[in-house]
């Protein structure tokens, strides 16, 4: 039975989407992967190459319960492996139905349950608020990564997520592990990383220690991950296999906790 794994974040610009696209086409080299957009911006959907239809089912259909969750899944282009849930600006409407569910945040975790089995790895792209349909992607989640811009405004959207995390626990709705934390935007000039990423990193990794989660490679601040998005492709095959190292690791910390 497959691994679902939420990338949150519960400020905007932290690098989820980015990290949700790099994570589903590696893991989908190794594997059979489904990626989840539960975020109404769309943009893992268009990331993916995915151009949703207007009467094609969607994650709205998939959290509303309206078409089995098998309807909603569609081939990823070019790729047999890679299989996605897409979705658009409507799934905001989902927010209604699952706050009058009474059992929001673990609505997605019912429907995905019924495929879960399909697939090696689920990664679920959430949005960068505190809403109602972030809520039932964590709790959909076995496992957690937590994207960190390294920036103040970083820090802060760190510790807001741990601390909503800390409070679906505390209600026993959800017990998601935390696999770790990504570092994003690292900035250097030349070999020399800035002051304010090199604290920020130090930070993290203050926080990780005391709560016993890993802070992996840093994603730092290069065109190159645009421009493999824009085509489609890995970082490795646009000629820097060392960017794909944090996707790596995560890669094998997955591994050790499915064995």
């Amino acid at each position: 039975m497959g691994t679902v794994i939420t990338i949150a974040s519960l400020s905007g610009g932290q690098g989820k989407t980015t990290i949700s696209f790099f994570l589903s086409k590696y893991l989908a080299t190794k594997g059979k992967v489904l990626a989840c957009d539960i975020d109404p911006q769309a943009n893992l959907t268009f990331f993916l190459g995915y151009d949703l239809g207007s009467t094609e089912a969607s994650a709205y259909e998939l959290i509303t319960g309206e078409i089995e969750p098998h309807h909603c899944i569609y081939w990823s282009h070019n790729n047999a492996q890679l299989h996605i849930i897409p979705t658009d600006d409507g799934l905001a409407k989902a927010q209604e139905f699952l706050s009058s569910s009474g059992m929001g945040a673990l609505v997605l975790k019912s429907r995905i349950a019924q495929i879960k089995e399909q697939f090696e790895f689920i990664i679920i792209d959430s949005p960068p608020s505190r809403t109602q349909l972030a809520l039932t992607a964590l709790g959909a989640a076995d496992v957690v990564i937590i994207p960190v811009e390294t920036h103040v405004k970083g820090i802060n959207s760190l510790l807001r997520t741990l601390e909503l995390l800390d409070g679906l626990n505390t209600l026993g709705q959800v017990t998601p592990k935390i696999l770790g934390v990504i570092p994003f935007r690292d900035r250097w000039i030349g070999r020399t990383q800035q002051r304010q990423s090199r604290e920020a990193i130090a930070i993290m990794r203050e926080i990780a220690l005391e709560r016993g989660f890993t802070v992996f490679n840093s994603l730092i601040e290069s065109e190159r991950y645009k421009q493999a998005i824009d085509k489609g492709i890995l970082l490795d095959a646009l000629g820097y296999p060392e960017l794909m190292i944090p996707f790596q690791q995560i890669e094998v910390a997955l591994c050790q906790i499915q064995h």
